[in-house]
């Protein structure tokens, strides 16, 4: 079940995106710096509604979906420092974040997407005990 590493991949963003606004070189921090935390609070509530057995499948898709988004989100403060300065510094606040989202982002959803294997070699081989007339396992 997923719902647990999904709180906890959600709660690594909060704390990444309040981190980042927190520590931010420029003042008043932009409202940007809180994108991780956006996507964090996402992925927290959907794993609060995976809880819920009948709606499980879809939370769980919605929630990879956003991890794929926010990985994919992740790279914009790496482009935007490249394409302002020409250069790119791995050590500026604004990439450690991004590089921090993209990391997190990625091991959930490598996470899902194991889950959704799983579930599916389940699903089969439970149809297959059935129709073989086995007991269900």
């Amino acid at each position: 079940m997923m719902a647990w590493p999904t709180m906890i991949c959600g709660a690594l963003l909060v704390l990444v995106g309040i981190v980042g606004y927190g520590t931010s070189e420029v003042q008043p921090p932009p409202v940007t710096a809180l994108i991780p935390a956006f996507f964090g609070a996402a992925l927290v509530l959907c794993g609060a509604l995976a809880f819920n057995d009948k709606i499980r499948k879809h939370v769980m898709h919605l929630a990879a979906m956003i991890g794929l988004l926010g990985a994919l989100g992740g790279f914009m403060p790496l482009v935007r420092q490249i394409s302002k300065t020409g250069e790119f510094d791995p050590t500026k606040k604004s990439a450690i974040s991004g590089e921090l989202m993209i990391l997190v982002c990625v091991v959930f959803v490598g996470l899902c997407v194991n889950s959704f294997i799983q579930a599916r070699k389940a699903r089969k081989a439970r149809e297959s005990a059935e129709a073989s007339g086995a007991p269900a396992v």
